[in-house]
């Protein structure tokens, strides 16, 4: 039962099929940026209405800043949705819009030359997966940028961040008390992103702030904490959800101070996970018998389970794993929010008379019984199959079934063979996934109950302060429910993972091109509310996915 099993999810293996994509080549190696769209004509006069774009300034987070591919580099911030927006306001008295961008399209951050963030993803077609961009970063962050800068989107940005002194303070990064993001272009170590945006004196805004106040939580398949009724975010882990009143109260208090002195602006709401291929690219079932590492060890661990089958078929039958030799099967996972019955796996086991004779069929003493039986109370306490009804995060693909190592070397501090411990190492097998590679339904439900509030809040604080708000939630429902036609020759974007145009390789971040359409979505809702008239931009002029 020697597992060597990486699974690569089934829309990768497609890649030969996207050079036949659609005639729009959706997946131009290089994007087209600092174009104006293909509907604007040379003798056209543009208005800003009631708005004043003179001096546009962003607030956000990594959706703002242009972050994509995993990593913040510069064409990715060139095709920034404030950056667009932009370019189409310089035609309507909008003035200069300054990024503070990378030295490079590598990505990547360094910290004192020590590595802190990755280089970019980009899409391998020969090996048909993503890969990091080789070469060595250059984005030194003790190097910081003199600004002011326009775009003051901050990767990682909570609500509550986006006031707090310090959270550029370069000193502070190591220590995870300030974002290193924003270190590279605060205006001092002690200035906050609004003090920093305020002091441009902003004409118009945008707003886009909240995500990561539920996001990080769901990245991290739920190992943070639902801190609603803890009103100190002081106290807050990193994936950790926000309290909707801190939220209430923060997110009205930085409109209000964005609104001051009658300026106009736009604000979005935060998209549910369930729609971005982050979460809906890796099946629950994707191990497969043709899979001829996963295949011929069928039987065994049949046999295996079959041990361990009647005790869960006594206590919860929703715990029995079995796994099919003609269709996938889904992976094994702990859900935490199980009875832990590690004691009576245990118990049952030791008091089989056959038990000793199982084990004898894998080289293991009778004496050994006792440890063995306690290996698998630990293994399968709170262990079960995944179903539809769980989402596996895009970063389970690189782990279902390679050996977890850790937990292998312990099994042989328990006098297991290296092989032995092996086999029972298995993830997503004989190994359930960690709580980080799943999000179970009662981690959904937390999550789907704060975007709903913070959503809410959102809506309302647009309505008392008399802004557009972009639905970015009911568009990414469109995207991912239909796909969204964005242009008379029936071009679409769908959220399909690699294929599909409206997302990067990260499966989080928009690519340039679902950039370029969210764009345009909010230059609709500027232009209705304020009597402006700037042209859309052609998504055809911007990159789809990046490959090499």
């Amino acid at each position: 039962m020697k597992m060597k099993l990486k699974y690569i999810t089934s829309v990768m293996a497609l890649g030969v099929l996207f050079l036949a994509c659609e005639s729009d080549d959706s997946l131009l190696v290089e994007p087209v940026v600092n174009q104006v769209s293909d509907v604007d004509v040379p003798d056209a006069t543009y208005t800003s209405g009631t708005a004043n774009f003179s001096t546009y300034v962003a607030v956000g987070n990594s959706l703002t800043a242009g972050f994509s591919d995993a990593a913040l580099f510069k064409q990715g911030q060139e095709s920034s949705i404030p950056n667009l927006l932009a370019m189409q306001m310089a035609l309507a008295g909008g003035g200069s819009f300054t990024q503070p961008l990378t030295n490079d399209d590598l990505g990547g951050l360094l910290l004192g030359g020590q590595l802190i963030a990755s280089t970019r993803l980009i899409f391998d077609v020969a090996n048909e997966v993503p890969v990091n961009v080789s070469g060595t970063p250059t984005n030194e962050i003790t190097q910081t940028l003199s600004g002011p800068f326009n775009n003051m989107g901050v990767p990682g940005a909570k609500s509550f961040h986006l006031l707090a002194e310090g959270y550029g303070n370069v000193a502070g990064v190591a220590t995870g008390q300030a974002n290193p993001y924003y270190a590279r272009f605060a205006s001092s170590a002690s200035a906050s992103v609004m003090q920093d945006a305020m002091a441009q004196n902003p004409t118009f805004f945008s707003l886009w702030i909240g995500n990561n106040d539920v996001l990080s939580y769901a990245i991290s398949g739920g190992t943070g904490v639902d801190q609603a009724g803890n009103l100190d975010p002081s106290t807050y882990g990193a994936n950790d959800i926000t309290d909707p009143n801190v939220f209430a109260s923060v997110y009205n208090g930085l409109l209000a101070t964005l609104t001051s002195d009658d300026r106009k602006g736009i604000v979005a709401n935060i998209p549910n996970v369930t729609d971005i291929p982050f979460f809906t690219t890796v099946p629950y079932a994707p191990l497969s018998p043709a899979n001829p590492d996963f295949g011929p060890q069928i039987p065994m661990l049949n046999m295996v389970f079959g041990a361990l089958n009647p005790i869960f078929e006594a206590v919860d039958p929703s715990r029995e794993i079995v796994f099919s030799e003609t269709s996938a099967s889904p992976v094994v996972i702990k859900d935490e929010t199980l009875a832990d019955i590690s004691a009576i796996i245990e118990a049952q086991l030791n008091a089989s008379p056959t038990f000793p004779v199982f084990i004898g069929q894998f080289g293991l003493p009778p004496e050994a019984a006792p440890l063995v039986a306690n290996l698998l109370g630990t293994l399968y306490g709170q262990t079960r199959q995944a179903t539809a009804d769980d989402l596996l995060v895009l970063t389970s693909s690189s782990v279902i079934g390679t050996i977890n190592e850790d937990f292998a070397a312990y099994l042989q501090t328990q006098g297991l063979s290296a092989e032995l411990a092996a086999q029972f190492s298995a993830q997503g097998i004989t190994y359930g996934l960690d709580d980080q590679w799943v999000l179970i339904p009662d981690e959904q439900e937390a999550m789907d109950a704060a975007i709903t509030a913070f959503n809410q809040i959102i809506e309302n604080a647009a309505t008392t302060y008399d802004v557009p708000l972009f639905d970015v939630n009911t568009f990414f429902e469109k995207v991912a429910a239909e796909g969204y036609v964005y242009n008379s020759l029936g071009a679409t974007l769908t959220s399909d993972f690699v294929t599909g145009g409206a997302f990067s390789l990260d499966g989080i971040h928009p690519s340039p091109r679902g950039n370029a359409v969210i764009a345009n979505q909010m230059i609709a809702l500027i232009n209705a509310k304020y009597g402006s008239n700037l042209p859309e931009l052609n998504p055809v002029d911007y990159t789809g996915l990046y490959i090499n």
